[in-house]
């Protein structure tokens, strides 16, 4: 009897490495063909996180120009949040106080959100205003003053006004720029986000050079169901289910179609710790025809450790540190 049973649990054994090689082995679906954001020649592309907001006022024209002629940037990465009057505004936060002189101008702490104004009404305001440059300065305080009557055409001279995403693709549309563009917005507002986003996107053909994230599993669902051909970005549901089973080594089962695995290098659950940047990880998304695209890296080593790895991307407040650091390694 005890033979039968050692014998049954062999077989058990053996069917069950069988079946984990097998599923190692067998090719899972391309996600994407002709992924834009995999770049094999250029080794890594340089994604310049909210324009480079360690160099520039973050989200501005004088952000995203200045990373684009100084430092070869692949890739601008932005965020959008719906106006009262549902234009499209390029802003990391649901609200103007952190970047905007909004605080000084209205004289009040409280929060003011884009959502309560419209495009003319924030063309207004100073978005310069809080940028502390490396030295601990605030060069954009004194630009203009509250009561200017010239105010917003001073403002747009020096690239420091809020701008739209109309404005943004009309001006670099003819170039080889990438975008990873984030929807803040959730329900009926992101909805309408993204049906402005990817109607934009269609009339200016950038539909093979624009990814789309969101952080709300209800956005992201929304785009695949009615927009498919259109690059997404996994949100959070997505990239769950990518990583867990590829620690459980089952990738066939994992059927997400997103383009871009766009991840911290590690993530906490509960009380523990996972590590993200992995090379394993890497190369299955890279069977999968997925970029893995990491975010926000400013610091020199953790940059080369993950070239080394095979990102490719890296998103980054300081564009000119991962441009001086891709020289040096004889890639740009």
């Amino acid at each position: 009897m005890k033979k039968i049973m050692r014998k049954k649990w062999a077989i058990i054994i053996v069917s069950f490495i069988i079946l984990i090689v097998i599923l190692q082995v067998i090719p899972p679906k391309k996600a994407v063909l002709n992924n834009p954001f995999i770049n094999e020649e250029k080794k890594v592309l340089i994604a310049a996180h909210r324009g480079g907001k360690h160099l520039n006022p973050e989200n501005t024209f004088l952000a995203f120009d200045y990373a684009i002629e100084n430092y070869d940037i692949d890739i601008l990465e932005l965020d959008l949040v719906m106006t009262k009057d549902n234009y499209l505004v390029s802003i990391h936060d649901e609200t103007i106080n952190a970047t905007s002189d909004a605080e000084a101008m209205l004289g009040s702490d409280k929060d003011y959100y884009v959502k309560d104004f419209t495009l003319e009404e924030l063309l207004n305001f100073n978005f310069g205003y809080n940028f502390k440059d490396r030295d601990g300065n605030y060069p954009y305080r004194d630009v203009v003053s509250f009561d200017d009557p010239d105010r917003v055409d001073i403002l747009n001279e020096n690239k420091l006004n809020i701008v739209t995403i109309d404005e943004i693709f009309l001006k670099y549309k003819d170039t080889d720029l990438l975008f990873i563009v984030e929807i803040k917005d959730n329900g009926e507002v992101g909805k309408l986000a993204a049906d402005y986003l990817v109607d934009l996107m269609t009339r200016y053909d950038l539909l093979q050079r624009v990814v789309i994230g969101t952080f709300h599993n209800e956005i992201s669902k929304y785009l695949k169901e009615n927009y498919p051909d259109v690059f997404r970005g996994g949100a959070v549901g997505d990239v769950t289910g990518f990583i867990v089973t590829q620690m459980l080594g089952v990738n066939i089962f994992n059927t997400n179609d997103f383009a871009c695995l766009q991840i911290p290098t590690s993530q906490n659950v509960g009380p523990i710790t996972l590590r993200l940047d992995k090379k394993t990880y890497i190369n299955r998304a890279h069977r999968r025809g997925m970029s893995v695209q990491y975010w926000t890296i400013n610091d020199k080593q953790e940059m080369q450790r993950l070239i080394e790895l095979g990102a490719d991307v890296i998103m980054t407040d300081s564009p000119d540190i991962l441009y001086e650091l891709l020289k040096e390694l004889g890639y740009r």
